[in-house]
């Protein structure tokens, strides 16, 4: 059985998996995890390639290699 996207609205094909590590304002964007877990969230590509974070948080994509620094956003 495949999942969805967890976005509202969007019936997408989930092909990654994000968590939070609260602790270090750290958001991470994994490749869709084996199994469902209600810890972690899953979303489609297009979803995980346009993800952003709140200002201060951090975004590390792991989805393709070694974990990079994605990126942060610095919201209104």
């Amino acid at each position: 059985m495949t999942r969805s996207c967890a976005r509202p609205g969007c019936g997408e094909q989930a092909s990654a998996t994000f968590g939070y590590d609260y602790a270090h304002s750290t958001v991470f964007l994994d490749i869709l995890a084996e199994e469902a877990h209600p810890a972690v969230y899953d979303i489609c590509r297009r979803h995980a390639d346009s993800m952003s974070v709140p200002r201060g948080w951090h975004l590390v994509d792991r989805r393709r290699g070694p974990a990079t620094l994605a990126g942060h956003l610095t919201a209104p």
